[in-house]
């Protein structure tokens, strides 16, 4: 395996590796050579269709990635699925003399099979258009081709790779999380190749919280005509306690929350003996977070005979702008400087598996493909500024 600096003429003495922004200009002049090899693996990573609800749909994308991860020198383990498609994590054979670093995507899509009917791989005018194209098929393929390049150039880093990738994103990732944070408690940096955001491509250095709770009211039967006064109606209560949650939402502060299922009793002449809302929270911080939580589980009836409960059915804590977090981004702004590219940040309001790794060490977001079109018909990326991303990522994985 031969080595390059900056002018191609091999690592000078066998020293140590350039730090981020040289790899980086080395790695984009490699993925020049290897454009055509990137645009084909996506494609195939696309071709398989991989739902997050239909776990044996994974396998396929699993032996492509699998493949491509130990060609770059990894040890790939499948971590099988109680009820998903399982998922793999590959780790670099070597400790490294700083740690280990995290890189985090997911296979899985929001499409179901069939989907490549109507909505087909299609490259024109440079963009590449398909089903978990731009979430997050382009992404895993930035991920793999930055490790290709830095194994192709010779470029160690001082802190090893570890590269986990779920099957169940989509869907909140149930099984995944405690692997996901079991990792990110024993690493020093982590890079989520979620898309980015917006056509300019920022990188996510916010992401609300997310919180998904049930609103359970327990009432009393009786017949509406002949013996209201026997009954109480949990509908009643629930349409109380609906307005009080409501209430809890800040726009100033970013907080918003929203009912967005309810369900409650049996017959309009009878008065209904249980009710139950599903309740939607979206938080910038997580002292927000709390002040909610403490709220929902304060809920108190106030019409009598009705009482309440109250679950938490998911909690997923804010992505911050930690000063961790902002100096991996601040990491990011000179690797791209030295690429010639303009970097912004930008906040997002939905989650990803970066708000659980941020809880625990250093996180930067949104470093997978730049497009449009996540979990919509138009979805695509846009091939040149991937290949920009392959770059960038790399520079960042040599960084110290």
């Amino acid at each position: 395996m031969s080595g390059a600096d900056l002018n191609g003429r091999g690592r000078p003495n066998g020293g140590l590796p350039p730090e981020g922004p040289a790899a980086a200009r080395a790695v984009l002049a490699r993925m020049g050579e290897l454009r055509s090899e990137f645009l084909d693996f996506v494609q195939q990573l696309v071709l398989e269709e991989s739902p997050s609800t239909d776990p044996d749909t994974q396998r396929g994308i699993q032996a492509l990635l699998t493949s491509a991860l130990r060609d770059v020198g990894l040890d790939v383990e499948r971590i099988p699925g109680r009820r998903t498609g399982g998922h793999l994590l590959a780790r670099s054979p070597r400790a490294g003399a700083g740690g280990r670093q995290l890189l985090v995507g997911h296979m899985d899509t929001v499409w179901p099979v069939g989907t490549l009917r109507r909505m087909p791989v299609v490259v024109d005018d440079g963009r590449l258009s398909g089903p978990g194209v731009f979430d997050m098929k382009a992404g895993l393929a930035i991920g793999v081709f930055a490790l290709r390049c830095l194994r192709d150039l010779g470029l160690d880093a001082a802190v090893a790779p570890v590269f986990f990738i779920n099957s169940d994103e989509e869907i909140g990732s149930p099984e995944s999380e405690p692997l996901v944070v079991d990792w990110a408690r024993r690493v020093s940096r982590a890079f989520v190749l979620e898309p980015a955001l917006g056509p300019g491509g920022c990188l996510k250095t916010r992401r609300k919280g997310i919180g998904h709770y049930r609103v359970e009211v327990a009432g009393r039967s009786s017949h509406a005509g002949l013996a209201p006064e026997e009954g109480a109606s949990a509908i009643l209560e629930l349409a109380h306690r609906i307005r009080e949650i409501d209430g809890l939402a800040d726009p100033d502060s970013g907080t918003t929350m929203n009912v967005g299922v309810i369900r409650g009793g049996s017959r309009a002449n009878v008065v209904a003996p249980e009710a139950s809302a599903e309740v939607d929270v979206r938080v910038w911080s997580a002292a927000e977070a709390e002040r909610i939580r403490a709220a929902m589980f304060g809920l108190e009836p106030t019409v009598p005979g009705t009482s309440i409960t109250v679950t938490e059915i998911a909690a997923r804590g804010p992505l911050e702008r930690t000063p961790r977090n902002v100096e991996l981004w601040e990491r990011a702004l000179l690797v791209a400087g030295e690429l010639g590219l303009e970097l912004e940040e930008g906040s997002a309001g939905g989650g990803s598996d970066g708000n659980l790794t941020s809880q625990y060490t250093a996180t930067l977001d949104g470093l997978g493909a730049v497009g449009d079109g996540a979990h919509a018909v138009h979805e695509f990326v846009y091939v040149d500024r991937a290949i920009e991303r392959v770059a960038l990522l790399a520079g960042l994985l040599v960084a110290p």
